[in-house]
């Protein structure tokens, strides 16, 4: 066998099945491979920032990861801002990179490029093959790389020469390591620090399960310390009879507001509170001063582990959880579409299951707390920052989840980054409604604008964050790739809309005239 050959097989044997794909002529030896070799889902999209969103949406849902298939350096370039968001997110991801020949990289060829030097700051693991004998180890290890608790982003670059090459052999990723657990001595302090509402028990990462949630419940009522969640959460379980938690505000002054009761921070999961950026005389450290903060568990550790350990230390085995979110019927909303009535529409009609991705930014704000009642449900948050992120993660949720029903709320502006996941969702027939929340206007930077000091701002820096000269249509956009789309501007039409696409069982998309 080939190279190529031989790296598919040890993909497949490593457990990798799902491959997000946007190949060049450097990955044509692959391509072949993928397609008479059994045990590969390929799916194609037309821009590699799809291709690296929908990896980082399916190791979320999944827990094991997905290959992408990027062509050189300037297809890897093209996905680097949602590996960005993945590697923020913890997700495993291997990458699969082509390169030119070697004969054919001492030419200087156009395509030629620096793989290593661009994979670098969005990979825990770089590698490039030598030769195809080398191709099948290097892919096993690839996958070995990505299962390295939380999550990792591995990038094996694979010259066209080697996928080529007779000589291929197979094997195998060996199974991931256990998560590492928590220090006795430092469970013992955090247990002591656990004692009243000036402490805090903030939670990230897998603490954030359903199960985690109950045991941060219990710990809560019997200790009686406040929990909270990170801002951004990879994956967090919310709704009806779920402990209800709310996130560490993003806008700086409300989470100052928010966190200055708390003298003592206990982190499980999660990173100290610091700012999304920095403002011209306001702290980046968001925790009150002075306050003691104690990390028990980081994002690889045995975040369960850590949590039964403070179950235990603290006795709230026998206490019924804090903060069980009831079902809460909402009544149809009616009037104009705006975050109030939005939020309203989407507490009544989020099905039970259902996985949610989160980009709404300024809209959105008002989803989370209205929504908490819902029927059982999926949170995901854009870790990394970088916009585009939802549209692609969606597509690797229904991917990797085909019996939910996937909801992805994105502003008009985020959406145009990414806008080609919507051929994507019709090509494979992913069941995947799209609420475009149109207010025709970078909304979250002309609230920077003022947050970072800038008063009266003129004409030129208004038109720069405005999206309304000419306005964006969603609707055509998507009926041109193949998606089932409407426009509402009324609170009961969008739910009349959402309640028609969930039926579908296919994409669908809604711009919401905010």
């Amino acid at each position: 066998m080939n190279g190529a050959e031989s790296l598919v097989k040890s993909l497949i044997a490593s457990g990798v099945d799902t491959c997000f794909t946007n190949p060049g002529t450097s990955e044509m030896h692959f391509v072949a491979a993928l397609d008479h070799v059994p045990g590969m889902r390929s799916v194609l999209c037309l821009f590699e920032g799809v291709a690296t969103g929908a990896a980082d949406g399916y190791w979320r849902m999944a827990r094991k990861p997905a290959i992408t298939l990027l062509h050189l350096g300037p297809g890897l370039a093209n996905g680097i801002a949602n590996l960005h968001n993945a590697k923020k997110a913890h997700s495993g991801v291997v990458n699969i990179v082509g390169e030119h020949a070697e004969t054919h990289r001492k030419l200087d060829a156009p395509l030629m490029a620096d793989i290593e030097g661009l994979s670098r700051p969005v990979s825990h693991w770089v590698h490039s093959s030598l030769s195809a004998a080398d191709v099948g180890a290097d892919g096993a290890s690839a996958v070995a790389a990505a299962q390295v608790e939380p999550g990792q982003i591995a990038t094996l670059i694979l010259p066209s020469d080697t996928a080529w090459t007779e000589g291929g052999s197979v094997h195998a990723a060996p199974a991931p390591a256990d998560r590492p657990g928590v220090d006795a001595g430092e469970l013992e302090r955090a247990a002591a620090a656990l004692d009243g509402p000036e402490t805090l028990l903030l939670l990230g990462g897998l603490a954030l399960t359903a199960e985690n949630l109950e045991k941060a419940g219990r710990i809560a009522a019997r200790t009686g310390c406040a929990i909270l969640s990170e801002w951004s959460n990879a994956r967090l379980e919310r709704g009806a009879g779920r402990v209800v938690i709310n996130r560490v505000p993003y806008p700086i002054d409300q989470a100052l507001g928010v966190l200055k009761p708390y003298k003592r921070v206990v982190l499980v999961g999660a990173r100290a509170p610091i700012g999304f950026f920095a403002y011209p005389g306001k702290p980046a450290v968001l925790t009150a001063e002075g306050a003691e903060i104690q990390a028990l568990a980081g994002a690889g550790d045995d975040l369960s582990g850590a949590l039964d350990g403070l179950v235990e230390a603290t006795g709230a085995a026998g206490s019924a959880p804090r903060g069980i979110a009831e079902r809460k019927h909402v009544a149809r909303p009616s009037g104009k579409a705006d975050a109030v009535t939005i939020a309203q529409a989407l507490a009544a009609t989020i099905p039970d299951n259902a996985i949610v991705v989160d980009e709404s930014i300024t809209t959105g704000r008002a989803f989370f707390p209205a929504t908490a009642g819902a029927a059982p449900h999926t949170w995901l948050n854009n870790c990394g920052g970088s916009i585009g992120y939802s549209l692609p993660v969606a597509i690797g949720c229904a991917v990797a989840c085909p019996d939910r029903k996937v909801l992805a709320l994105v502003g008009d502006g985020s959406a145009m980054y990414t806008i080609q996941s919507l051929w994507t969702m019709a090509r494979e027939g992913l069941d995947v409604t799209v609420l475009v929340l149109a207010n025709r206007t970078y909304q979250i930077l002309r609230g920077e604008l003022t947050n970072v000091g800038v008063q009266n701002p003129g004409p030129r820096a208004i038109d720069m964050l405005s999206l309304d000269r000419p306005a964006l249509d969603f609707v055509a956009m998507a009926q041109g790739m193949g998606v089932t789309a409407v426009r509402v501007e009324e609170a009961g039409a969008l739910v009349d809309a959402i309640e028609a696409a969930l039926a579908s069982g296919g994409p669908n998309l809604i711009e919401v005239v905010v």
